[in-house]
């Protein structure tokens, strides 16, 4: 039997037409200030590329009144949940057993973002279905 009789296009098709992943959480912002802002975010994912995530912020917190967008590896959100990981841009670390940090850094400066590991484990569930093959 060929590989082909065995694994139908039908497959393949599936995997690259899965629909994207979005997730909408609440996070906070940590600054000096000893009182939190709340945010709205959403978390991105596209099965067209399965090793990146997005993390996308309001067009309100941008002095230019535009989504700003970052883009890492999954692989980096994932292990940050477990222990302190990333050297770039964008860093994360666990934050007790519920809460990760995410901090981004950029030539403005550096922004420091806590969300709930659970919506972030959410998310990342979410995202390893819609990348796996619907047979």
């Amino acid at each position: 039997m060929s590989a082909t009789a065995e694994n139908p296009p039908a497959t393949t098709t599936a995997t690259t037409t899965a629909a994207p992943v979005e997730e909408r959480v609440r996070a906070r912002v940590i600054t000096d200030d000893p009182l939190y802002r709340a945010i709205p975010v959403a978390l991105r994912f596209a099965p067209a590329e399965p090793l990146a995530v997005r993390i996308v912020f309001p067009a309100g917190l941008s002095p230019e009144g535009t989504e700003n967008e970052w883009v890492f590896p999954r692989a980096l959100l994932e292990a940050g949940l477990q222990a302190p990981t990333g050297t770039g841009d964008v860093r994360v670390w666990p934050c007790g057993r519920v809460q990760a940090v995410v901090e981004f850094h950029s030539p403005e400066g550096v922004a420091v973002v806590q969300f709930d590991i659970a919506a972030l484990r959410r998310f990342l569930r979410r995202t390893y279905a819609a990348s796996t093959p619907t047979r």
